[in-house]
């Protein structure tokens, strides 16, 4: 798909604020709410625009431990590597995981309430599993960038 100055703007102050009405976003990108409406529509229906979703505060909702878990299998196969996925779909407390080159096979980000809370998931759930050979935990100790925005100077020639 071909991106024109009109739909990079968008899709920055979409991701910016995902809420934005299409009279607000027209007003931001400069065209009239109906352009802006189909526009909008073309890169859902496109798929650019995966959807829309309310940034939580982690820390307010008690979530104040974040973990970057690194984890090793002991075999790698199709079978391991699709239960190990669908594991990781279960388990409330990853946010996102990663397969990854480098010293480790996966990356998992994790949120806990408490170290308690991390503890019991990782003894009790993650190192049970058999396919698992080895796991390196790094605590965060300060987030200095958290943000899932693009950046999308480089859609326009």
């Amino acid at each position: 798909m071909a991106f024109d100055r009109f739909d990079r703007l968008i899709l920055d102050a979409l991701q910016r604020d995902g809420a934005l009405t299409n009279a607000q976003l027209s007003q931001v990108v400069n065209l009239s709410p109906s352009q802006c409406s189909r526009r909008r529509a073309a890169l859902e229906t496109a798929g650019v625009i995966e959807g829309y979703r309310a940034r939580l505060d982690a820390g307010r909702l008690g979530l104040g431990i974040r973990v970057v878990v690194r984890v090793n299998l002991r075999v790698h196969d199709k079978t391991t590597d699709s239960d190990f996925s669908r594991w990781i779909d279960r388990q409330p407390e990853i946010q996102s995981a990663f397969s990854v080159s480098g010293d480790a096979d996966y990356v998992l980000h994790v949120r806990a309430r408490d170290l308690e809370s991390f503890s019991t998931f990782l003894h009790e759930r993650l190192l049970q599993m058999p396919q698992i050979s080895q796991v390196r935990s790094d605590f965060v100790l300060k987030t200095l960038k958290d943000s899932d925005a693009m950046d999308l100077s480089g859609l326009v020639g």
